[in-house]
C-alpha cells in the first residue's frame, strides 16, 4: 500500500508537500504514510483514491486494476 501511494504521486510528478496540502496535513505526516510508519486513516485513504481516480482496493493492494469503481447513485 505504501509503495502504491508513492508510485501514484510520482506518476503525476508531484512532491509530498503537494499531497500533504491536499490532505491538510504536514509533509512529515504524509511522508510517514508513504514509509509505512503511520497508518493511513480511512478518511485519508478515501481522499487519496478520489484524488488519484482509483479505488481504495488498488491503493491497499487488493487489486492491480487502477480503474475506479463506478460511483453509487444516491
Amino acid at each position: 500500500m505504501y509503495r502504491r501511494i508513492r508510485d501514484l504521486r510520482e506518476d503525476r510528478d508531484l512532491i509530498q508537500k503537494d499531497i500533504a496540502n491536499y490532505l491538510r496535513c504536514t509533509q512529515v505526516c504524509y511522508s510517514q504514510y508513504e514509509l509505512g510508519k503511520r497508518d493511513i486513516p480511512t478518511e485519508v485513504l478515501i481522499k487519496l483514491a478520489e484524488y488519484y481516480e482509483t479505488s481504495t482496493d488498488y491503493i491497499l493492494g487488493l487489486t492491480d486494476i487502477r480503474d475506479p469503481y463506478p460511483k453509487v447513485k444516491k
